[in-house]
């Protein structure tokens, strides 16, 4: 009997341990698109005037990737206030309170709302 509980003892120690080991440090990876839509609808707060298929206060995000892919643009060019609008540029002047916003995100955080507006596409 005690060899026994000896052995599930030992056994539930060592489950619990290589469990514990495997995910310990181990942040769970995101991809460009995950990590995009998180700071689209986040720290970006993109979503406020962009939703993926419906015009509010600015473009949907289809018809920003369906232009941007038309015309070769760069997304991240225009978030850096680097480019001129090119989907509605009478939205522009409502735009450019959010650079303050874009331009500060690392190119990482930049590349990932593109792929995310990219990944839009119908």
């Amino acid at each position: 009997m005690k060899k026994a509980a000896l052995i599930l003892t030992l056994a539930v120690f060592f489950s619990c341990k290589k469990e514990s080991t495997e995910s310990f440090g181990k942040a769970p990876s995101k991809t460009p698109v995950n990590l995009g839509k998180e700071l689209f609808e986040g720290k970006g707060n993109c979503v406020t005037c962009h939703l993926p298929a419906q015009k509010v206060i600015g473009p949907s995000i289809q018809d920003i990737a369906k232009t941007y892919q038309a015309q070769k643009a760069s997304i991240i060019r225009f978030l850096k206030d680097d480019a001129q609008p090119i989907v509605d540029p009478s939205q522009y002047d409502v735009m450019k309170t959010n650079f303050v916003v874009t331009k500060a995100m690392t190119d990482e955080e930049l590349q990932a709302i593109e792929a995310y507006v990219y990944s839009n596409l119908k």
